[in-house]
Order: structure tokens, then sequence, then C-alpha cells
């Protein structure tokens, strides 16, 4: 065993050594990396040092390998080899029982043996064979004595060569006994000295390879830097802490959230991003505006028709018909009616301009949920009736005369797809949550971790106790990524969220995820971050120098991340254009 570890170190540890001055080499990189280029360059000069870095850093990786796989096969000897000493211990504790047995036993008889020395050396010196005739009666007589006194002394012979034996074995066992427990204690050292010695090396090589990874991920995120400022993109630092859930606000996260921690905030909620913001309406009411310039800055291009031939009747789903004034539009419950009277007057023109459209002037009925626009059978009142009655008759009309869509919806995260900024100068960037009409409003789901069950504040977390992913989770959504994105459909098919208690299945466990994303570079823990942002979407996600479109990264997490955590998406399902933000500690 020992020549084969020789054999082992001899063919491994030396490419485990050139591995490691190769990494040293980095630090011969260093200084050129620090050298000023020209802003222009600076991309390219980055990107070839990364790869100079990837190089080196496969190179590191490519010796320690093998190593591993050996100290996998040694793990596996040494295994063999202590239960062997464990034997071998063990049955030296028998053989040390036995020689005390013995020894006690021998000690008895050595006793006996004493007796019997000294009573053949008083025979041999009193024995007389002319006694011995004088006494016996016949010649009989004297041969049985003769042969008894002979049994009696080839017995005691015997004995004391038997004892005399035994006792040079016993003082032989017990030399072997110590000498056996000497090598099983030196033995079990050089194994555990070994053992110790070639995972201490791989540790080494793993050390290497996060510096080099960090040093990567570093220029990376510079490289990022650069390309955003070329692009048009932005990273956004959220300050926003109108959640309704404290665990779910960037405040909590910033007070509560363990060093290192990762916070997924989504730009608004299940919203299409289309036509009105409720809460941004309410945000441009308080800030001055009336329900013409909320409609306008909404529904670019309509006009308000003041004489439109609006439908008498309605039919609503499960509620029969009605005056489509005065029944249906009086139960609309999309917004407070304690809200402003301008943002109440933009949502009436709003919801009859949407029932118009949608009926196709009372052709067809409607329903009544968030897919259509809320109705309940029970007349809101107070303000939002005299809403409603301001502005009868009154629809948003195109060009042409014709109703336009008018989508509404809670919270578009500062972004329309049809106005698209929704803030103070009309403008984005990394300050565009301060500016965001929402923001005034109050949303609390203007930047939000989502991580219950529904819409509540109070809804099922699926046994968490907080949104943050730590550094290892992020690295499991990394993972999820790679197989998804490079893998077989058979690698990822087990993709789905490790909490089996709320969602079921047999997905992979974090360790398995990560063993079968090795192959297409995967991570152990997620320690470097870069996101660039794009005009009402999220472009680019950067963990550990693995790069994410934002689809690609929502996909993975809206498959594998633990519990009710999401990334919520019109109609649930598609990732397409999600706009997000992923903030580390």
């Amino acid at each position: 065993m020992w020549l084969e570890i020789a054999l082992f170190m001899k063919k491994f540890l030396f490419p485990l050594l050139a591995g490691f001055c190769v990494v040293l080499a980095l630090f011969m990189v260093q200084p050129y990396l620090s050298t000023g280029v020209r802003a222009s360059e600076e991309v390219d000069e980055l990107q070839k040092a990364i790869n100079e870095l990837e190089h080196l850093k496969q190179l590191s990786e490519a010796a320690t390998t093998p190593l591993e796989n050996e100290v996998k096969n040694l793990d596996s000897r040494i295994a063999s080899a202590r239960a062997g000493i464990a034997k071998a211990q063990q049955d030296a504790k028998s053989v040390e029982e036995k020689i005390n047995e013995r020894e006690d036993d021998l000690a008895d008889q050595y006793v006996i043996l004493s007796r019997r020395v000294h009573e053949q050396y008083k025979k041999a010196r009193t024995f007389s064979p002319l006694l011995l005739v004088i006494q016996s009666s016949n010649a009989a007589d004297l041969t049985k004595d003769l042969a008894y006194r002979n049994s009696v002394k080839a017995q005691d012979n015997k004995l004391i060569q038997t004892i005399s034996s035994e006792l040079a074995q016993l003082e032989t066992d017990k030399a072997e006994l110590e000498q056996t427990q000497k090598t099983l204690a030196s033995l079990q050292t050089q194994l555990d000295s070994q053992a110790a010695f070639f995972k201490g090396e791989i540790d080494k090589a793993k050390d290497y390879q996060k510096d080099l990874t960090g040093k990567i991920a570093e220029l990376s995120a510079r490289q990022q830097e650069i390309i955003n400022a070329r692009s048009g993109g932005y990273t956004v630092s959220g300050d926003s802490e109108l959640a309704d859930d404290y665990l779910a606000s960037i405040k909590g996260f910033n007070e509560s959230a363990p060093g290192g921690y990762f916070g997924i905030f989504s730009f608004g909620s299940y919203s299409h991003r289309n036509g009105m913001s409720q809460y941004g309406a309410l945000g441009r009411a308080k800030s001055g505006q009336n329900y013409q310039q909320i409609l306008s800055a909404y529904y670019s291009g309509s006009s308000i028709k003041t004489d439109y031939a609006v439908m008498d009747q309605i039919s609503v789903d499960g509620n029969g018909s009605g005056s489509f004034e005065d029944w249906y539009l009086m139960r609309i419950y999309e917004v407070p009616e304690s809200w402003p009277s301008e943002v109440l007057k933009a949502q009436a023109i709003a919801a009859r301009t949407y029932a118009i459209r949608y009926t196709n002037n009372g052709q067809k009925s409607i329903c009544t949920t968030e897919s259509c626009q809320v109705f309940k059978n029970s007349p809101k009142g107070g303000a939002w009736e005299q809403a409603v009655k301001d502005t009868r008759g009154m629809v948003l009309v195109d060009g042409g005369g014709n109703p336009v869509s008018t989508q509404f919806a809670s919270t578009h995260g500062g972004w329309s797809k049809t106005g698209g900024w929704d803030t103070t100068d009309g403008s984005g960037g990394s300050n565009f949550l301060d500016k965001a009409y929402e923001k005034i409003g109050g949303s609390p789901w203007l930047y939000k971790s989502w991580w219950r069950a529904g819409y509540s504040a109070s809804g099922d977390t699926c046994g968490r106790s907080n949104p943050w992913l730590s550094p290892e989770e992020m690295a499991d959504i990394v993972n999820a990524h790679l197989v998804i994105s490079k893998g077989n459909s058979g690698e990822a098919e087990r993709i789905s969220p490790v909490t089996t208690s709320c969602w079921g299945g047999n997905p992979y466990s974090m360790g398995e995820l990560r063993d079968v994303a090795g192959q297409y570079g995967g991570i152990s823990s997620a320690n470097s971050l870069s996101v660039s942002l794009g005009d009402g979407r999220t472009n680019t996600i950067t963990i550990n120098g693995v790069s994410m479109s934002g689809d690609q990264f929502c996909k993975a997490f809206n498959l594998r991340a633990p519990g009710n955590l999401r990334i919520p998406q019109w109609s649930g399902s598609s990732c397409n254009g999600a706009f997000f933000n992923v903030e580390k500690k």
C-alpha cells in the first residue's frame, strides 16, 4: 500500500505543484491588468485578461481533478486499512485478555510446579533402593512400588516441561503483542498523516481557484460597467421602503439579511405593463395632475369623447344584465374610493372605455375578475359613484373615433410598454425609483421580493422565514440555468423547487444539481454579482462570471427557487421582458 501511495505522489503531486506555479503567474499578470488603457480599448483588454485568468483556472483545475480522484481512492483504501486496524486492535485485545488469563493459570500451576520440583529433590536425596527392598513384602510389591515411583516421576517431569514451555510461550506472545500494538499505532498515524496531506493540498488548490474566480468576477463586473455605459444600461440599488411586508422590502433586506446573502426584487407585480398604473395615477394626482393629464400620460394619442353613443345595457357573467352607467359602473371595485377624485375620474373613464371595447358596445358579456375588471354586485358608493356621474358618457377614443385599449394594472414598476418611463422627468437611470410616480403614490409593490403565496402580505411562506437566498442557494439558481441552457432534456427535467413539501416531485438536491452542472461550469457558492438594467427590462445578471439574460435568470429562478419565491410575470408563466433586480448584502 505504501508503495502505491509513493507512486501516487510521484504521479499527481508534481502536476499539482505545477498547477500552483501556473496560478502564481497571476501575480505577474496583475500589474498588467492595472495598467491604464484608453476607454475604447478597455473592454477588449479586460476580456483578454479574463480569458487568461480562465486559462490559469482551468490549468489548476486540470491538475487538481486527478488528485481529487486519487484521494477518493485513497479514502477507500484508508477506510479498508482502518477497518483492518480496528480488527487487529480487537484481536490484540482478545490476545491480551487470553494472556492475562494464562498468566493467572500459570501462576497457580507455577506453585504446583515448585512443590513438585521440591518433592522430587527431596525424594532424590532420600531415596534408597535397599530400603525399598526391605520394606517390600515380596517381589511383586517391589515391582509395583518401583513402577509407581517411575510413573509419578515421569508425570512430574512432563508437568515441569509443559509449564516451562507455556511460560516461555507466554513471554513470546506478550512481546509480539507489544510489537503489534506499536505497529498498529504507527500505521494509524501514517494513514492520518497521508490523508491530511493530500486533502490539504486539494484545499490549497481550491483556495487558489477561488481567488482566481473572484478576480475574474471583478474584471467581469468592470467590463459590464463599461458595456452598460456604452449601451445605456444601468444598475439600481433600491431605496423604496414601501413594500407591504417588512421582510420583502429593501429596508428589511438591508437591516436584517446576513452578509453575503442575495435579494431578488421585482419592479411591479403581475403586470402586463400596458396602459395606466393605478398607483402611478395616484402619484400623479398627488403631484397636482388632473384626470385629463393622467389619461393622456397613460394612453398616448387618445382623446376624451363626451358624446360617444354608449350602450344602455350590459350583460355581466353570472349576474344577469343591467344599466351600463347606473348599475354596472357603480359596482366596479378597482381603486379605493378614498383616493383623490382625479384618480377616480380617470379610472371611471378607463373602466367605461374598457367595457365598451371588450363587449363591442354591448354585443357580448363581460367577466367580473381582474382578467377584465373587478365587478361586485353591490354599489361601491361614495366618491366613486360621484366620479362615475361626473364623467358620464366620457370615452377614450383614437383618431378614428374608436374606443382605445384602456388596460390598467396596480403597479407597472416605473415603466410601461405603452408610455415608457413613468417618472417625474420621463427618464430612467439608476435613480428611477426615486422619481417614479408609483413611489409618490405609495405602491407597496413597486420594489418587492415575492415569497408568499398569492398577493397577501400574510400568505403562506412554505416554511421559509425570509425571502433571501444564501450564497449556496443562489449558486443553485445559477446551476439550474446552466443545466437548462446547456444540458439535455433528461438532465433538465428534475429542475424544480427543493421544497417538495409544497411542490412535490423529485427535484435534484442542491448537491446533485451542482454535480450535474459541474460539466457546464457550475458553481458551489455565489460571491460576486453584476446587474445591467435597460428600458423596462433586466438585460443581464452575472454571478461568479456566469452571465445570464434577465429572461434566462427569471426562468431558472421561477423553476428552481425554494418555497414560494418568484419573479411575478403577467399570466404567471412567461419571463419574456422580465424586469427585476438582484441585490447582494
